[in-house]
């Protein structure tokens, strides 16, 4: 009894259809701001109070909602509060890494309700649907969440994604490539799928850094360099949903080769591919460094945390290594800030981590490439979200895709289940 997007003109009258948009309306404000009061709602869709009462009541008979108590009154009588009821709608959020995706169940008020479990999967494996399905499957069991609640499944990856047709074209095989298709005959349910660095920069933009924001650029900075852009308070995709691959921006005249086939992209100066490259050169030759003393009889262990680790202990090279993407990102950075000139820029991701050992060599760059007019307005700060920035994204986008394809199925008659 999974919940399917059902055509409103379809024998519905153009009263009610009007009412089952606002009572979508309602729950996608209840959604964003939380309890809420019926003369607060009225005002946002601009209706009258009685009107509004009509569709809270009725959304509360279904279900739905729920009265939460009494709030505070600005003169006269207190306001009763409303609330999404939060055991009735859940969706899977699923954030892939690099050769691992973390997959968790979320509330209606984006809060976890089951603990964030890794698959061992990647783009291109050919039983990526069918990891994806079970790992589901058994999160909802173990921890009591009915199927028919769980009403949409939002997946990040990386790659080139066309978000609306639900296609990586960065996955090798071509027959695999249409995910979003591929996932929905799984699951039977409300599927999207998106680019990895967007979801990052929808989870800063609606929770993190550049909540209070409306020109905001987030990079998530690890393998690759991952870029969303928010214009006037919108997440900007682009014609075909390819915006934003700061990675593979030429930066080096017959450059080192990047994984995309290129020479010279940002990715290949400014990345943990960059750290890892520097270290494994460091080991062929006769640097002095506390990290390759460490590594000595194990290089293929390093990874960029320990880099940074060890820049903070004080070793010269790693801090080097640290300055030297710092700058070319600094580069990257300066090109973004004249042209879209930003209200603000986030750093997550773990090269982030290293906070001044990149921030002052970053904005050593701007300092030399921008125009201080306008680099001295946009400040760059470090994520304080960790690796759950994608996840709270992906699920904060589901839900929005779920509350404007409801059908209104009681949700008396999921709680059956």
């Amino acid at each position: 009894m999974n919940q399917k997007a059902i055509p409103e003109t379809r024998n519905i009258s153009t009263t009610e259809l009007n009412k089952i948009r606002q009572k979508k309306k309602v729950l996608s404000l209840l959604h964003t701001n939380g309890h809420t009061s019926a003369t607060e709602l009225a005002e946002s869709l601009k209706i009258s109070l009685p009107t509004c009462i009509v569709l809270l009541n009725d959304l509360i008979t279904s279900g739905y909602l729920k009265n939460i108590g009494i709030g505070e009154s600005s003169g006269g009588r207190k306001p009763f509060l409303y609330g999404l009821a939060e055991d009735v709608i859940y969706v899977i959020a699923c954030d892939f890494a690099r050769y691992s995706a973390n997959m968790a169940v979320f509330d209606c008020y984006n809060k976890f309700v089951t603990p964030i479990v890794q698959i061992d999967t990647n783009i291109d494996d050919p039983q990526l649907e069918d990891k994806l399905y079970l790992a589901a499957k058994k999160l909802m069991a173990d921890h009591g969440i009915s199927d028919e609640k769980v009403l949409g499944l939002g997946v990040d990856m990386p790659g080139l994604i066309n978000s609306k047709a639900g296609i990586n074209y960065t996955i090798k095989d071509k027959k695999h490539q249409n995910i979003g298709r591929d996932l929905k005959l799984k699951f039977n349910k409300l599927v999207y799928i998106d680019n990895d660095a967007r979801m990052h920069a929808y989870g800063e933009f609606h929770f993190g850094a550049a909540k209070n924001f409306k020109d905001a650029i987030i990079i998530h900075w690890s393998w690759g360099l991952g870029l969303g852009i928010f214009v006037n308070g919108q997440l900007y995709s682009g014609k075909n949903g390819f915006a934003g691959e700061f990675s593979h921006i030429p930066m080096v005249e017959n450059g080192e080769l990047c994984i995309c086939g290129k020479r010279g992209c940002l990715e290949t100066i400014a990345s943990s591919n960059t750290i890892m490259k520097r270290v494994e050169q460091a080991f062929e030759g006769k640097i002095i460094s506390t990290l390759l003393s460490q590594f000595k009889d194990h290089p293929e262990k390093v990874t960029p945390e320990d880099v940074i680790l060890s820049a903070r202990m004080g070793d010269e090279f790693c801090i080097s290594i640290l300055n030297e993407i710092g700058l070319a990102l600094g580069k990257g950075l300066s090109y973004i800030i004249q042209l879209l000139n930003p209200e603000i820029i986030v750093l997550s991701g773990p090269i982030s981590k290293a906070k001044r050992y990149v921030l002052s060599p970053i904005q050593q760059s701007l300092n030399r490439l921008c125009l201080e007019k306008i680099s001295e307005s946009t400040p760059i700060v470090i994520s304080d979200m960790g690796d759950q920035s994608a996840l709270l994204g992906t699920s904060e986008i589901i839900f929005q895709k779920v509350f404007a394809e409801m059908n209104f199925i009681a949700a008396k008659q999921l709680n059956e289940y």
